[in-house]
């Protein structure tokens, strides 16, 4: 049995996307899944943030993010070790939409130690969309090459939300099952 966390992103919520869904199929075949609340968009900060995942034991689980929670995952791979991180529509840096730049710019705006990330977690998967209306392609592409893995790309998958038609995710599940 596995310690799975998936961490939203800006203006999201655990009930959004596909984050339920997953969440039951994972229970299912016996894991445990936890999907906290954190605070967006008033108060949403790094440091708000590590503060409610604070106390958790994450070592050795999976973590999932989708969008912001992408590059949050990097800052806490930079203090413990996980087993493997599945990084979905994530970016570093500005995106170009100002409203999420400005909420995002303590997450995105830092030096990463990508040394301590790497020996942190040797397991990482980059899955990203072609057409996002969000996070520009070129965001995928970077951070599949600072982590030295292989870009996933979902043809026409939007921001791999609700949104875009993903209730659901299939791939991420038979992914995460395959990597068990």
């Amino acid at each position: 049995m596995a310690k799975i966390v998936v961490i939203h992103g800006t203006k999201s919520d655990p009930d959004s996307n596909w984050f339920p869904w997953l969440k039951d199929e994972l229970k299912k075949v016996g894991h445990e899944v936890i999907v906290p609340r954190f605070p967006t968009p008033k108060d949403q900060n790094l440091q708000n943030w590590m503060n409610v995942i604070s106390g958790s034991n994450l070592k050795d689980c999976i973590l999932i993010g989708h969008s912001l929670g992408a590059a949050f995952i990097l800052s806490i791979v930079e203090e413990i070790e996980i087993s493997q991180a599945f990084l979905i529509s994530g970016f570093l840096g500005d995106i170009g939409i100002y409203e999420y730049d400005k909420l995002n710019s303590t997450f995105t705006h830092k030096e990463f130690d990508w040394i301590k990330i790497k020996e942190n977690c040797h397991t990482f998967h980059v899955i990203n969309s072609d057409n996002d209306p969000y996070v520009p392609w070129e965001k995928g592409e970077e951070l599949a090459e600072r982590l030295s893995v292989p870009l996933t790309v979902i043809k026409n998958g939007g921001h791999i939300n609700t949104e875009s038609g993903y209730v659901k995710f299939d791939l991420l599940l038979d992914m995460l099952i395959d990597s068990l």
